[in-house]
């Protein structure tokens, strides 16, 4: 049987490129409507914190006549709780100081981390100074550098007694700049 008639084209045809390019474009549109309805909320999660200033509390540590043991001018170190710390966060939200007795009711308080890269540091009593074994920091009593890479002395922090309890203010982790 043959026929003078043309075969019949796809009376859809191929896509025409107007249609192509607005598929392309929806498709693209959605895409980034979505990533960014997925993306937004877990990059304000990571970055929140670069933007919040963690909250300073006054931290209890004793009452000034269970530190009556200790002579003035000796230091010790002593743990107190976490300003923020997550409801799991368990013994982890405990952080220790340095805790030295200027007076009967005076005292100071220094962070336990080196200021160089945050390696805890130790009190040689013997010595009378602050050491950071890892890299060979030195401090002396009132937290300034003695020796070795630290170029910032020992982080202090604010202290009082109230109600007869030695407090201390804690907040940012120390080795967080300003």
């Amino acid at each position: 049987m043959a026929t003078d008639e043309a075969p019949r084209a796809n009376e859809f045809g191929p896509p025409s490129p107007e249609r192509r390019e607005f598929l392309t474009r929806l498709s693209i549109g959605l895409s980034a409507v979505i990533g960014a309805v997925i993306g937004l909320p877990i990059v304000g999660f990571l970055l929140a914190p670069l933007f919040q200033r963690p909250e300073e509390a006054w931290r209890p540590v004793e009452p000034v006549s269970d530190l009556e043991a200790f002579r003035i001018g000796e230091t010790v170190q002593v743990t107190i709780l976490d300003p923020s710390p997550l409801a799991w966060a368990g013994l982890a939200a405990r952080t220790s100081v340095w805790l030295r007795r200027e007076a009967p009711r005076e005292f100071k308080a220094f962070a336990v981390n080196c200021t160089h890269l945050g390696c805890p540091v130790r009190w040689l009593a013997d010595a009378r100074l602050f050491m950071c074994p890892c890299h060979g920091g030195v401090f002396y009593e009132d937290g300034r550098v003695a020796a070795g890479p630290p170029q910032e002395p020992l982080v202090q922090y604010p202290v009082r007694v109230q109600d007869g309890v030695v407090q201390i203010l804690a907040g940012a982790s120390p080795l967080v700049s300003e």
